[in-house]
Parts: structure tokens; sequence; C-alpha cells
């Protein structure tokens, strides 16, 4: 069993939208930080959005400055799925979409959010086109 699974990617006209989601198994329903990476070819992977779930209702967002105002991510009230809107997508946005987290510790989230390394659960990706 995958305990993170992407679903949502596709292929859209640059301005176009889409919402991608990233379901939780049982055992990761509990963790504390979720977030949304991508990868072009060629290219590092990197940060794109970070949610922090304080308890119910508070969570803390995080957003590289590429995506701000553009991209939105979120966590439903259970817990169990986290999403990412992206909005105004750009060819630039091209990318394979992973969801991440760190469990069960999540220290430091606000300072390393995006550190690649040192996340320990990763989901297998989906896709996003965006051509002109």
């Amino acid at each position: 069993q995958e305990h993170l699974e992407e679903s949502g990617g596709g292929s859209v006209q640059a301005g176009g939208s889409l919402t991608l989601s990233c379901v939780l198994s049982e055992r990761m329903i509990t963790a504390a930080c979720m977030t949304w990476f991508r990868q072009a070819p060629g290219k590092e992977r990197e940060g794109v959005a970070g949610i922090y779930t304080e308890g119910a209702g508070k969570d803390s967002t995080y957003y590289a400055d590429s995506v701000k105002g553009r991209f939105t991510i979120s966590r439903d009230n259970s817990g169990n799925t986290v999403y990412l809107q992206m909005n105004s997508l750009k060819p630039e946005d091209t990318a394979r979409y992973y969801c991440a987290t760190r469990h069960p510790v999540c220290r430091s989230y606000d300072n390393t959010w995006s550190d690649v390394p040192i996340y320990n659960y990763w989901g297998q990706g989906t896709q996003v086109t965006v051509s002109t």
C-alpha cells in the first residue's frame, strides 16, 4: 500500500487550472506537515507549497515565490487528503508533481519546508503539462 498517492495531473493550456490531490494512508493521516514538490526534466526537485496542521482549523501554509498568488494548498477536515489548486498555469509549471511528508516528526517546518533531503515519505507523482 502506498502511503501517499497523487492524482489530478494532466495537460492544460497556459492560463488554465488543475487541482492535484494527495490521498494519505491511514498511517499518514496524523502527519502534521505535507508538501508538494515538483521536478521538471533536467532540473532539481523543488518545493512548491507546504501546509502545517497545528490543530483543527489551524493550518500554516508556505509557497515558493514562483507560485504565490496562483497556487493554493489545503487539507480536508479529516486530514486524509491534501490538495494543490493551481490557477493561471504557465508552461514553466510543467513538471512531475509529488506530495511528501516527514513522519512522525516535523520540526522547524517554517524554515525547512522545501528541503528535499529531509522528507522520508514520497508519492509516485503526477504529471502536469502546460502548453502555450
